[in-house]
């Protein structure tokens, strides 16, 4: 086909569209005046002319519901949908049609798969408002409803399970019910594939883990004290270099809001620090370290200043996990792994993906201090530990050590 065909097929498509539409609205303004028979032979033209018209099928269904044609109406809508199958209109129209003859659960998925097909825009609109508000409606109550049968038909199965077992299958529950997001990791420089994105591990795990948290009071009695005597170690744990942006951390660049007393930093030791503080340098050596150069180990106090909030954010590489000895925890603090919180408690290890986007606050009058370090997640072999501390030597040598990789 050469262009002048390709043009005169282009303005035949444009004015059998401008027919379609005109037919559609001619025949929305016969329904409006109770015209229904005109209406539905106006459509009829409408999809003659264009079969596959999202548009007026779905203005057929009205009108053929209107008319008491509850199957030729099923089925109009159902062709609407199957024109325009990631469009939310024809979805939409359906489900106000299934609420009508009572399939309020078809309704609700109806509802769903149009909402996840809205752009943010669309859902912000206000003469959409009234519309998604109830499109939210149906599908929270569908949740409920769904999560209720699912979990009478899995009760057996779960009867007498600890709750250490059923945990992802309940998280899944959740997710399928809505009750939930799906959450997944965001690495910002090394993405490892193939690793779940677990928001927090189970700390009895890791064989390691108690040894660790038995130091609790040594680790706080170490802390106290260099926050007496050596106060000016504390340096802002954000400092951005020249001439780079800090973003969503603009607020604590350069400030003593969130502050580190680093034992560890970019695979140094400080010896002052460490010195200082000997039963904390050995509980961590408990745990399997990290060794890579220029990078790791990094352990250090984290302090969070009374009302500091750390913003939402996403660690470098899923390869390696945080770990959280909490030390001082006043009340009103709390850290968020995608979509779960939790709160410190005192000596119980918290160890999670820093890839899936997560936040902390402390809303309190006193400051929190938590020790913090890396291990390397566990679902990697010991080859893939030792390619990926390889990988990331190699992309420093690459880059320049001088040049952001962020915490990689």
């Amino acid at each position: 086909m050469n262009s002048s065909d390709s043009m005169d097929a282009l303005r035949r498509q444009q004015q059998l569209d401008q027919q379609v539409h005109q037919l559609c609205q001619m025949a929305m303004q016969n329904a409006d005046r109770g015209q229904l028979q005109a209406a539905r032979e106006l459509l009829d033209r409408a999809v003659q002319l264009a079969p596959g018209h999202a548009l007026a099928l779905a203005y057929l269904g009205r009108v053929l519901h209107r008319q008491g044609q509850i199957e030729l109406a099923r089925t109009a809508f159902d062709q609407a949908v199957a024109a325009m199958p990631s469009a939310w209109g024809p979805r939409f129209e359906k489900a106000q049609f299934l609420e009508s003859v009572g399939d309020v659960r078809n309704a609700a998925l109806m509802w769903r798969i149009g909402l996840q097909f809205m752009a943010p825009e669309q859902q912000a609109d206000p003469t959409l408002r009234d519309l998604v508000q109830r499109a939210e409606a149906a599908q929270a109550q569908d949740a409920e409803a769904l999560h209720e049968h699912l979990w009478s038909r899995t009760d057996e199965l779960r009867n007498g399970e600890s709750d250490k077992h059923l945990r992802r299958y309940l998280h899944c529950l959740d997710i399928a019910t809505g009750r939930r997001p799906f959450v997944t990791a965001q690495p910002i420089h090394l993405p490892f594939p193939e690793l779940p994105a677990i928001q927090f591990f189970d700390r009895t795990d890791f064989a390691w883990a108690r040894d660790v948290e038995a130091q609790t009071d040594r680790v706080v009695q170490e802390l106290l004290a260099v926050s007496a005597a050596d106060a000016e170690g504390f340096v802002p744990y954000v400092q951005t270099r020249e001439g780079e942006s800090s973003g969503q951390f603009d607020a604590l660049d350069r400030d003593d809001g969130w502050s580190a007393y680093f034992l560890w930093n970019q695979g140094v030791r400080v010896d002052a620090h460490c010195e200082r503080c000997p039963a904390t340098e050995a509980a961590v050596a408990m745990a399997p370290q990290i060794q890579v150069k220029e990078r790791a180990p990094a352990v250090f106090f984290s302090a969070l200043r009374p009302h500091t909030e750390i913003p939402p954010h996403n660690g470098a590489t899923n390869a390696r996990l945080t770990v959280h000895l909490p030390l001082i925890i006043p009340p009103d603090c709390a850290l968020q792994v995608g979509d779960e919180v939790r709160t410190w408690k005192q000596g119980e290890l918290l160890i999670f993906d820093d890839t899936i986007r997560h936040s902390a606050w402390n809303r309190s009058d006193q400051r929190r201090v938590v020790l913090i370090f890396d291990i390397w997640n566990p679902l990697l072999s010991d080859l893939e530990q030792q390619l990926v501390a390889r990988t990331i030597e190699g992309m420093i040598d690459y880059y320049g050590s001088s040049n952001d990789l962020g915490e990689l």
